[in-house]
């Protein structure tokens, strides 16, 4: 696509600034910044606004509990009455309102991103059902339409909001600024995707969960791995997989905090 190549062509003419980085991150030093907690996030990542996927936004709160930054929980819901889910396929309809991609220049890369959060959506949804069809305690049995639904169902609905685009030598050379100007806040705001998610009850068509959040992919300034503008955003996408996993298997009283939030490891 014209946006890849144009973006790898950037990575090329980035090199030699790449390795005057490399310089000064030996004179530095090596540094590492892991953190596995759920306050941590929140000191680093402002919540979304809301999108309007969610009907009553405002009935959503932080939870010390669960990894996502906004929740609300239909009082009485109990999951435990529930065997089987119903991934819906996700909207990416509110992704085509921000604001960085109507800035595009060329109606070519639009139609190119246009394609690719079409793509993102479909690989959102199929990384949920891998991570339910490969949990090891198998806590619910995923169905592919309701026709299939053999026992109480709840229906999982998914909205993509936003992706932050990502030029990961850009990101690399911020480090080489002036002090404050590479510092892990300036930085993480610029690998961050967000969604907003629904829980249904399949028989009665009632909304018993809604959920928000917005995340950010791990920093790793030498990174040329990702020459997507959209490359971080799947790792976020897998951790969030993978944290509806966890929070379906949780037992009362149980935690399930965010994984690692980033982690700067120049080598």
């Amino acid at each position: 696509m014209a946006l890849r190549t144009k973006q790898a062509a950037l990575a090329g003419g980035r090199t030699a600034g790449v390795f005057m980085l490399l310089s000064a991150l030996a004179v530095s030093g090596c540094s590492s910044i892991r953190s596995g907690s759920n306050e941590v996030k929140t000191a680093v990542v402002d919540p979304a606004p809301d999108a309007g996927f969610i009907a009553h936004p405002e009935r959503q709160r932080s939870r010390a509990d669960l990894p996502f930054q906004k929740v609300w929980i239909k009082p009485g819901f109990d999951k435990n009455n529930y065997r089987e889910l119903l991934v819906a396929p996700v909207n990416t309809r509110y992704m085509m309102e921000m604001d960085w991609l109507h800035g595009m220049s060329s109606a070519a890369w639009f139609s190119d991103v246009q394609a690719d959060i079409a793509e993102l959506g479909l690989y959102f949804h199929d990384q949920v059902v891998k991570a339910f069809k490969n949990d090891p305690h198998h806590r619910f049995r995923v169905v592919e339409r309701q026709e299939s639904q053999k026992h109480p169902a709840l229906r999982l609905e998914l909205a993509l909001i936003e992706i932050d685009p990502s030029t990961p030598v850009l990101h690399a050379l911020s480090w080489a600024g002036p002090p404050g100007t590479g510092t892990v806040a300036g930085v993480v705001n610029q690998r961050r995707a967000a969604f907003e998610g629904r829980l249904r009850d399949l028989k009665t068509n009632e909304i018993v969960a809604t959920f928000a959040d917005r995340d950010m992919a791990d920093i790793a300034p030498i990174d040329l791995t990702r020459l997507t503008w959209y490359g971080p955003a799947k790792r976020i996408m897998e951790r969030w997989a993978g944290q509806f996993v966890l929070i379906a298997n949780r037992k009362q009283g149980e935690a399930v905090t965010d994984e690692t939030p980033f982690t700067v490891m120049p080598f």
